[in-house]
């Protein structure tokens, strides 16, 4: 069973991964539920990986694939973060976790509720705090970045990457057309612009600024016209291709402190209510 030290983390992706690592270093155990085929685009520092390699480290920290509930709690004993493949979270509907954090970044909500968990928290936009979800993260770069809210919502999604070196739109690359994506120039690649980093189906995809490349998605993987495949980083420093992001540090720190908040919150009521009995 699960225990109320273990947070469950619905999706694995570079953000999730940072909220696990953080979550993992403050004493939590954490367990990742993911989809079959993750689109993941910084692969190098994303749990859902293991989906594809079977065990990934980011940080030090070890993700595995596990193939049953069963595994995943045990792998949980060994201080690992174990990733199982359950995208309508069928595992949990008689182990109901205590802590849920929904960090697939849908831009909208895929299906969690309040009654999943006795804590719940939704990152970034298409979540309201204290409708479906205890609280949300914003994940929108600014001021805010990182901020609990504990009413309403965080900011909309505008669809215009967060500005790096002084480049948005940009940094990301999207496919041209449906098809298999071959990888040319992989993550942790120094490129100039104009160079071809990949091809889907015969079609080269170019990048429009020098840099590196700091996210790719998998070799092979079957995408979509208009996709998003790869990312790049005016500032061409290597060794950032492999670390976990600014912004997913200061996301994973607002979800600590969320269900820091919620675990407090609702100790003080039951001590309200056992004073006034």
């Amino acid at each position: 069973m699960l225990d109320k030290r273990t947070v469950v983390i619905r999706g694995g992706g570079d953000m999730a991964t940072g909220i696990a690592c953080r979550l993992f270093n403050a004493g939590f155990k954490v367990l990742i539920a993911e989809i079959s085929e993750p689109s993941v685009i910084r692969r190098k520092v994303s749990f859902a990986q293991s989906v594809y390699e079977k065990e990934v480290f980011v940080e030090g920290i070890c993700g595995r694939l596990a193939a049953s509930m069963g595994e995943a709690l045990a792998l949980l004993e060994r201080n690992v973060i174990p990733v199982i493949v359950d995208k309508d979270m069928s595992n949990f509907k008689n182990n109901k976790p205590f802590i849920l954090v929904d960090a697939i970044l849908a831009k909208r909500n895929l299906g969690t509720s309040l009654d999943m968990a006795s804590i719940v928290i939704g990152v970034g936009p298409g979540f309201t705090a204290g409708l479906d979800v205890d609280a949300v993260v914003e994940t929108k770069r600014g001021h805010d970045l990182g901020k609990v809210i504990l009413r309403g919502t965080a900011i909309p999604d505008t669809g215009i990457p967060g500005n790096i070196g002084g480049y948005s739109i940009e940094r990301v690359l999207k496919s041209p057309k449906a098809g298999t994506l071959r990888i040319v120039r992989d993550i942790g690649s120094i490129i100039e612009q104009g160079d071809i980093i990949a091809v889907v189906d015969g079609t080269e995809i170019k990048t429009r600024i020098s840099g590196v490349v700091r996210g790719m998605i998998q070799e092979g993987y079957e995408v979509h016209e208009n996709m998003k495949i790869a990312d790049v980083d005016p500032r061409a420093v290597v060794g950032s291709c492999f670390s976990i992001s600014d912004k997913a540090r200061s996301v994973g720190g607002g979800v600590l402190e969320a269900i820091l908040y919620l675990e407090n919150k609702s100790k003080r009521e039951n001590f309200i209510e056992l004073a006034l009995a």
